[in-house]
C-alpha cells in the first residue's frame, strides 16, 4: 500500500483530527470493506490527520496504530467466509477510549454488537460517530439477519451522528434493515495505483486477454464465464486467452469445466493474487468481466479494473453492479445466461474501436472515484458532524 503524502501548510497541520476507524473483522483481506477502510485512513493521514485502525483482529503490522480490540472466529455471512468477534470486555474498550480520546469514529457497518456497539456507547459525548453501510443481502436469510441484527444494535444505532451507505441500494437496504436514513457516499479507489499500472510481458502475446478476477465461489460467477468461454470455441474470432485470478472453493470444479471442454489452452489459473499485483493483471486485460450475480452492494472490482485504463469492463446485473454501470448500461449482462455473455465477448472481441472506446470511457468515469475527491468529502462529513456534535 502506498502512502499518500501531501505537502501540509501550518493551519491544516493544526486542524487535525484523531481519527478511529473501526472494523469488527480483520485488515488481513483484499474484501471491498478492509481495502476502503485502508485507502481512507492512509489518504486521511495524508492529511495529517492522527489515524487509528480499531480492528477485531488482525496480523498485519505494516500499517502505524492498528489496535486488536478482540479474538475472533470464522464465520460465513452473506455468501462470504469472514470473522466476527468474540465478546470483548466492556471495562477493557471503556478505558481504551478514555485514553484515546478520538475526535472522530467511523464505524463500518452492519457493525457487531460485542465490539463495535460498546466502542459507540463508550465514546465520549464530544466524539462525533460516523456509520458507512457496506452491506447488500445474498438471499433471505442474510436480509432477515441484519434485521434482526438492527433490532439488537438500536443503542448504537442511536448513538451514529451520521450514517453513510456506498451506493443507492446499500442505503435502502439501511433503511429497510435498521430503519436508518443514509447519505450515499460512493466507495473509492486508488486511481493513480491501478491507471499507472504497467502490463505483465508474459501476458503480451497476441493474444486478447479475458480477465477474471474474485473469489471462485459461486455468486462470483467464474463458471458462468467459462459456460460462455465454451460457446466461442466454434467462432471466426481472435486468438484469445481467459486469465482466472482468485482461490475458492470452486477452484477444482471450475479446472473440471475446463479440461472437460477442451479449453486447456485458453484459460490459465493463477491462484490467489496479491494486492501489490492487481494493477498489473488489470493493465494486462482488453476485457474485464465480473458475472457476480447478487450480495454486490457497490462494485470496486469494476472501477478497479476500469481505472487501469486499458480493459473494458463487463458486470453482471446485480443492484450493486448496475449502480456503478448506470452511465453505460450495455455493458451489463444477465449473470445467469451464458449464451448472452456468450454473444457479449464475441462482440467485443471483433471490435477493436467499440472495446477501446468502453476503456477510455471507464479509465476517465473512475476517476471521479478517487481517493482524493471522495476522502475529501467524508473528511469534511465528518468536520460537519463534529461543529455539530460540539455545539460550535
Amino acid at each position: 500500500m502506498k502512502s499518500f503524502t501531501v505537502k501540509l501548510s501550518n493551519a491544516m497541520a493544526s486542524d487535525s483530527l484523531k481519527i478511529g476507524l473501526v472494523l469488527d473483522t480483520s485488515l488481513d483481506g483484499v474484501d471491498g470493506v478492509p481495502q476502503y477502510v485502508i485507502h481512507l485512513g492512509e489518504w486521511l493521514r495524508g492529511q495529517g490527520h492522527d489515524v487509528h485502525y480499531l480492528v477485531g483482529e488482525t496480523k498485519r503490522h505494516d500499517l502505524p496504530n492498528i489496535h486488536s480490540l478482540s479474538k475472533n472466529i470464522g464465520v460465513v455471512f452473506n455468501g462470504n467466509r469472514t470473522t466476527i468477534p468474540l465478546p470483548t470486555s466492556r471495562r477493557k474498550l471503556r478505558r481504551f477510549m478514555a485514553l484515546n480520546h478520538f475526535d472522530v469514529l467511523h464505524v463500518q457497518t452492519p457493525h457487531h454488537p460485542l465490539m463495535s456497539q460498546r466502542l459507540i456507547l463508550a465514546a465520549p459525548s464530544d466524539t462525533a460517530v460516523i456509520g458507512t453501510f457496506h452491506v447488500l443481502p445474498y438471499g433471505g436469510l442474510a436480509r432477515l439477519g441484519n434485521q434482526a441484527l438492527g433490532v439488537w444494535l438500536r443503542p448504537s444505532l442511536r448513538r451514529i451522528d451520521k450514517m453513510l451507505a456506498v451506493s443507492a441500494v446499500a442505503a435502502d437496504f439501511c433503511r429497510r434493515s435498521f430503519g436508518v436514513k443514509a447519505e450515499v457516499v460512493p466507495n473509492m479507489v486508488d486511481y493513480e495505483r491501478f491507471h499507472g499500472a504497467k502490463p505483465f510481458e508474459k501476458y503480451q502475446n497476441g493474444k486478447l486477454m479475458i480477465l477474471f478476477l474474485g473469489r471462485l465461489v459461486e455468486r462470483k460467477g467464474c463458471l458462468l464465464l467459462l459456460e460462455a468461454v465454451a460457446r466461442l470455441g466454434s467462432q471466426d474470432i481472435p486468438d484469445f486467452q481467459v486469465i482466472i485470478c482468485g482461490r475458492g472453493h470452486l477452484e477444482a470444479q471450475l479446472k473440471r469445466f475446463v479440461a472437460k471442454n477442451g479449453l486447456k489452452n485458453k484459460v490459465i489459473f493463477t491462484g490467489f493474487v496479491e494486492e501489490t499485483d492487481k494493477p498489473r493483471y488489470y493493465a494486462s486485460a482488453d476485457l474485464a468481466v465480473f458475472p457476480s450475480s447478487s450480495g454486490e452492494s457497490f462494485g470496486i472490482v469494476l472501477l478497479e479494473a476500469m481505472a487501469s485504463g486499458r480493459a473494458a469492463v463487463l458486470a453482471g446485473d446485480n443492484p450493486g453492479y448496475r449502480s456503478v454501470m448506470a452511465p453505460q448500461p450495455d455493458l451489463i449482462f444477465d449473470p445467469k445466461d451464458a449464451a448472452a455473455l456468450a454473444e457479449r465477448l464475441q462482440s467485443y472481441l471483433l471490435d477493436d474501436e467499440a472495446r477501446h472506446r468502453m476503456a477510455a470511457w471507464g479509465s476517465q468515469y473512475a476517476a471521479d472515484f478517487d481517493v482524493n475527491e471522495v476522502g475529501q468529502k467524508i473528511l469534511n462529513i465528518y468536520r460537519q458532524v463534529l461543529r455539530k456534535r460540539r455545539g460550535q
